[in-house]
């Protein structure tokens, strides 16, 4: 069986093309998932989609950097 953050990558990758989806996607991913998962979704944000959709991720993971 699939972890919940594998399972949210294969979610992301589905709505990639669209900026507000892959947002909203993005946000409920990060509430449901553990702190240690966060970072490695981060991560993994970053490497596949930075040349994309690096303002959405720094927003979303900018307030949870502020939150820390």
């Amino acid at each position: 069986m699939a972890s919940m953050l594998e399972y949210i990558k294969i979610i992301l990758q589905k709505v990639s093309f669209d900026r507000k989806l892959f947002e909203k996607e993005l946000r409920k991913a990060i509430r449901m998932l553990m702190p240690a998962e966060i970072k490695r979704l981060r991560q993994w944000c970053y490497d596949h989609y930075a040349t994309v959709h690096l303002p959405v991720l720094n927003i979303c993971f900018e307030r949870l950097s502020a939150l820390n």
